[in-house]
């Protein structure tokens, strides 16, 4: 098929498993990712290989499955094993056999929705993509699926499975234990080096999903690695918060994660108040602090203001250094049992004063009111801002 026109078989038997392989006279530079999963840097150095070419030397590492292996392997793709849903299609755990044949492995397969074009190209990108990079925090791929008959088309992805779910279920859902704070630095740098060993190495962005997009992409479409320094800024909410990027089960001025935190500024005695609670007060503030700055560097309008991934790992490892520490090593005062009185006890006050105000400007207008009144309902009136009913 024609999207597929980057890709060409390799000659020979029938039954011969091969990776794709980059159609001849393909140049470089014409390699797209699709817009919303990868694509090639506009702003970084050039890197001396580019993905395409890193591509043809590693094809060979890749597992090329049937997809009646694939089928048997998912007990024909049955619902009980779906364990996830996107753009591209359904995910499904399975199980198949080492490259070996003497053992068996527990495998991620990605289904591409064929109603979907756009699965298309992200199907294309991801083989080349993920074919050639090697991270410890980056998913692996293993293999594919690539089968054109009378039924239609079959396009899979065959990944290494992740036994211990993503961070999404970890943090929103209540099935799963809270993560401890360690875990969440932990998570957090090794999420920061993942992202710039794909900036400083391989020259790609990755794009999230509604919420995760920098406004300088929404604006003009055109992607840096900065626009994932901004995303990367809204997952360290998330992740000192508990709380999702959009939740509109929440009152309306907390639906909107980046827009609530902002009430609650680093440096204020209010900022523990978001913190999750389901960490029941086991961190260290001055570490949380330090995060939600970084968080804020990262989510800066101005592009060119946020910081490099690799200056963030950095900044990471100083901050899980002094959570390390101890509060005391640390030179912190504050325990999150203190701030958190303190700063219920400041939101309380405000609460009071807003509503003391409110009571002045309320009797302020009553007796400009008064003044036109006369006789009888002018004394009503007296009476009753006297007796404080009004």
């Amino acid at each position: 098929m024609k999207c597929f026109y980057y890709f060409k078989e390799k000659s020979g038997n029938r039954g011969q498993r091969s990776a794709p392989e980059l159609k001849k006279g393909l140049k470089s530079d014409e390699y797209s990712g699709p817009s919303d999963r990868i694509t090639k840097s506009s702003c970084s150095a050039a890197s001396p290989r580019s993905i395409p070419e890193l591509y043809e030397e590693k094809a060979h590492n890749l597992r090329v499955f049937s997809y009646s292996e694939l089928k048997q392997a998912t007990q024909d793709f049955n619902l009980v094993n779906k364990i996830g849903e996107g753009g591209f299609g359904g995910v499904f755990k399975g199980t198949i056999k080492t490259a070996d044949g003497k053992g068996q492995l527990q495998v991620a397969i990605k289904k591409l929705n064929r109603d979907g074009f756009q699965g298309h190209k992200q199907w294309m990108a991801e083989v080349q993509f993920l074919g050639v990079v090697e991270h410890p925090n980056l998913v692996k791929l293993i293999g594919y699926c690539s089968v054109d008959g009378q039924r239609g088309i079959h396009r899979l992805l065959v990944y290494e499975f992740m036994s211990n779910r993503s961070l999404e279920e970890h943090l929103f859902r209540r099935a799963h234990p809270p993560l401890p704070w360690k875990t969440r630095l932990n998570i957090m740098l090794g999420a920061a080096e993942g992202l710039a060993y794909l900036h400083e190495g391989l020259e790609v962005q990755v794009v999230g999903t509604y919420g995760y997009a920098a406004p300088d992409y929404v604006q003009t479409g055109r992607l840096t690695d900065k626009s994932d320094v901004w995303g990367f800024g809204v997952v360290l909410y998330e992740i000192l918060t508990g709380r999702r990027i959009l939740d509109r089960g929440r009152p309306k001025p907390e639906q909107k994660l980046l827009d609530w935190v902002k009430m609650f500024p680093a440096d204020s005695k209010k900022f523990i108040l978001i913190m999750d609670p389901r960490l029941e007060k086991q961190f260290s503030i001055r570490a949380a602090r330090e995060v939600a700055k970084l968080a804020d560097s990262c989510l800066v309008k101005s592009a060119k203001d946020r910081p490099k991934m690799s200056q963030v790992v950095e900044k990471l490892k100083q901050i899980i250094q002094v959570s390390d520490e101890g509060n005391a090593a640390a030179g912190e005062n504050e325990s999150p049992e203190e701030t958190e009185t303190e700063a219920a006890e400041l939101v309380k006050n405000s609460n009071q004063q807003g509503v003391s105000e409110s009571w002045k400007r309320r009797m302020a207008h009553l007796a400009k009111l008064g003044e036109h009144l006369e006789g009888p309902s002018r004394r009503r009136l007296m009476m009753l801002q006297r007796a404080k009913v009004i």
